[in-house]
């Protein structure tokens, strides 16, 4: 064909056609109104394509290659999930010795007070309304579980149980602001009441406000009424800050739970109070500081020293 104006303007037409196309195909998308004209030519051109690129594109050829090459790594794959699985079991594994400890622990706590509990397991945080601090056990009415039960583990008081479905429920943790308890401290016997500060402490107004107390002591559940909501005896925190009385009829301490209440796992419910008060039998065993080491150093004076002495005051 000549160079004429004709062919210069039938050249443009073709591309602007072309161009026009390309863009009604690409905004349709799936419905684009080419498609079925381009899955035509793909059937009839395409394996003719294929032979072509194959004879004359060594980067396609390389590119098939490493992608055959599948087969050769299954073996390695194979090798990394079984790993995976290995590592799998051995974290399960860390976790059930740490769920027996933590079993046996509470079995030991729940001895010391003969409460008759019921073990179960923490299956979910947070409460179904609020922002209550609230856990979600997987026991319920069908295992014999009931409202306003006492709930601990084998470090202490947990919490105590506020709803109850089938086969779950609810337990109010002791740090909600919520919650509030009787307390006995050990051996001087004065009693107080505990509420949750939704963190990491518990503050107790004591009904003594000349009440002694110190860092360091002990309390435990005073005990509700026919049992309910708490029973006697089940260890709480030990002080860590004591306000002063100031002359006012109450006077505010500061708990450090024993619980730890944001790793919960393995807890029990009372489903049997104790026949008698078990006082401070379930507080575990104080720590006994251990002892400074002392030095003790002789000095021995030297008898040079003393002839030299004795040689300056002859003179």
């Amino acid at each position: 064909m000549r160079d004429t104006r004709e062919s210069r303007l039938l050249l443009v037409l073709l591309i602007a056609i072309a161009f026009a196309l390309i863009t009604v195909d690409i905004r349709g998308g799936e419905e684009s109104p080419v498609d079925g004209a381009r899955q035509a030519a793909a059937t009839v051109f395409g394996p003719a394509e294929n032979a072509v690129s194959a004879a004359v594109d060594p980067l396609g050829n390389a590119i098939a290659a490493v992608r055959d090459s599948g087969d050769r790594h299954s073996r390695v794959a194979q090798l990394e999930r079984e790993n995976a699985a290995l590592k799998a079991k051995l974290g399960s594994d860390d976790r059930n010795r740490s769920r027996v400890r933590q079993l046996d622990k509470m079995l030991k706590t729940a001895g010391a007070g003969q409460y008759g509990i019921k073990g179960a397991e923490v299956i979910a945080i947070g409460a179904a309304q609020g922002f209550s601090w609230t856990v979600t056990i997987d026991a319920g009415a069908n295992d014999g579980i009931k409202r306003d039960m006492t709930v601990l583990n084998g470090d202490g008081l947990v919490g105590r149980v506020t709803t109850v479905g089938p086969s779950t429920s609810t337990i109010l943790l002791a740090n909600d602001p919520d919650f509030t308890v009787g307390t006995r401290m050990e051996s001087t016997d004065e009693l107080g009441f505990a509420t949750g500060d939704g963190g990491q402490e518990l503050s107790v107004q004591m009904l003594n406000g000349k009440a002694k107390v110190k860092k360091g002591d002990r309390m435990v559940t005073f005990g509700s009424q026919a049992d309910k909501p708490f029973v006697p005896g089940v260890p709480i925190g030990e002080v860590v800050r004591v306000d002063p009385s100031g002359g006012d009829l109450t006077r505010t301490v500061y708990l450090k739970p024993y619980v730890a209440f944001s790793k919960l796992d393995i807890v029990g419910i009372v489903v049997q109070a104790p026949r008698t008060d078990p006082r401070d039998k379930v507080l575990p065993e104080p720590t006994k500081p251990k002892p400074t080491p002392t030095v003790t150093v002789t000095v021995t004076p030297s008898p040079n020293a003393s002839t030299g002495a004795a040689g300056t005051e002859e003179e």
